[in-house]
């Protein structure tokens, strides 16, 4: 690659949102560059987030399964232990077969990698720099997908040690004696889950009165009492105020209903949400909007006030999550190349992979009614359910959410084992504009898991089959 190379597309961030949006623009014929300032391709949800957090949780169900349900299943275990070095050695070994599957791929699908960290500039330019050397590239479309990071509070600064973020969170040399956690939304749940699995003292600090707040506080409140049967303690409607670091670890304020408190741990981890990472861009040079928050202001077409700069994933208003991001770079590529390209946002899943997990789609109970839509609903317990029963994955619930005059689908909430695979096919129906009849009446195959939906649906008219 020589000096001021001209492409088509330059990517900038490989993570699921960029590497996707690479491998687009490339299968509609245009000449397309990945630019990443790491080593590895994939991004936050390869290195450090999606996926070494999933394998984390796998190894410790597995654990906490035998540990605690062995008996239950005529399994005789003893002196059952974990060697949290091997645990992470298997979640590292994960991370680099997926790191090398992700790069082959880019280059099999004729992307051009560029190492380095970039820079954009004016008239369609990109600077990339590396300690050696720095190189201006261009192109007719300079599509920015560089992430999110970790949100830090003001009064507690990450160090690494005491107070820690996600990415420390999935790679502690030791188990902590006490862990707090500060946020009940997804990662402090998970990262909460593997730590206490393995044997932590683990109380989340959570703001709201409940848990995962896209939840009817019915559903959400099923899994917060699955989750502390499990040895999880929640601190509810709770605020952080201060911290106090010592030589043993942190004590933290807390405030509760205006009466204050303090807790203690060897490990505090901040899960307060995530931010957009556009560190070192030199979008502020240039002239890219943005909100109050740092996303960055774009339109239908993901196109910034900038004239040949569009920008996707968690760097733009939406979810956060690597398959919205995945769907974002697909679009953008197609509407580049004059395609229709689209994203359903209403559609996208969100998944919290504890046991049972925790998944969603749609409106709730509750935001149906604050648009002030006539809903109908419908529920249906995991402990009703013949798989469940079999597999001893009988804590859960499935709630849908219809629209009263009409029946289509509004949303659909589940708390079961693999919930995450189970609400594809509540998107699927709801994509098409399905009712909540049409849930009802699509087969099941029986004995599954995935019977719980179609009851949840019957029961929004009253007729569950398998109910009292």
């Amino acid at each position: 690659m020589g000096k001021d190379e001209k492409f088509d597309v330059l990517v900038v961030g490989a993570g699921p949102g960029g590497y996707v949006c690479a491998i687009r623009c490339a299968q509609l014929g245009l000449k397309t560059g990945l630019i990443e300032k790491n080593p590895r391709l994939g991004g936050t949800c390869l290195n450090v987030g999606c996926i070494p957090s999933k394998a984390l949780l796998h190894s410790t169900e597995i654990y906490h399964e035998l540990l605690h349900s062995a008996d239950s299943h005529g399994i005789v275990t003893k002196g059952i232990s974990h060697d949290l070095g091997k645990l992470m050695k298997k979640k590292d070994a994960v991370v680099d077969q997926l790191g090398k599957g992700v790069q082959a791929l880019v280059k099999k699908k004729g992307v051009t990698i560029i190492s380095g960290a970039a820079k954009v500039l004016s008239n369609g330019q990109v600077e990339v720099s590396t300690s050696k050397s720095s190189t201006v590239f261009s192109a007719k479309e300079v599509i920015l997908a560089t992430g999110s990071k970790p949100v830090e509070l003001p009064f507690l600064p990450f160090d690494g040690k005491k107070i820690v973020n996600s990415d420390h969170g999935i790679a502690f040399e030791k188990v902590p004696k006490k862990m707090v956690v500060i946020g009940g939304g997804a990662i402090g749940l998970e990262l909460g889950c593997v730590w206490s699995r393995l044997g932590a003292d683990v109380n989340i600090v959570e703001f709201l009165p409940e848990i995962c707040p896209q939840l009817d506080p019915d559903v959400a409140k099923v899994a917060r009492r699955i989750l502390e049967k499990q040895g999880l303690k929640f601190l509810l409607s709770t605020k952080v105020t201060a911290s106090k670091n010592s030589k043993n670890g942190t004590t933290l304020s807390l405030e509760v209903n205006g009466e204050t408190s303090e807790i203690s741990a060897d490990r505090v981890l901040v899960a307060v949400g995530r931010g957009p990472c556009s560190d070192g861009l030199g979008l502020d040079e240039l002239g890219v909007q943005s909100d109050d928050k740092g996303r960055v202001l774009v339109d239908a077409a993901f196109c910034t006030n900038i004239s040949g700069v569009r920008a996707i994933g968690d760097l733009i208003p939406g979810p956060m999550l690597a398959h919205k991001a995945e769907e974002d770079g697909v679009a953008c590529a197609e509407i580049i190349a004059g395609q229709a390209g689209h994203v359903n946002y209403d559609m996208v899943p969100g998944v919290i992979y504890v046991d049972p997990e925790i998944a969603n789609v749609g409106l709730s109970e509750a935001q149906a009614r604050e648009k002030q839509i006539a809903v109908r609903t419908g529920t249906f317990p995991l402990a009703a359910n013949g798989r469940a029963l079999a597999t001893g994955a009988t804590d859960g619930i499935v709630k849908v959410v219809a629209d009263a005059e009409t029946d289509r689908l509004l949303g659909v909430q589940i708390v079961a084992r693999s919930a995450s695979e189970l609400i594809a096919s509540a998107v699927a129906h709801m994509e098409y504009g399905g009712s909540a009849e049409d849930l009802a009446r699509t087969i099941h195959a029986h004995p599954t898991l995935s019977e719980s939906l179609k009851e949840a649906a019957l029961s929004v008219e009253g007729r569950g089959l398998h109910s009292l």
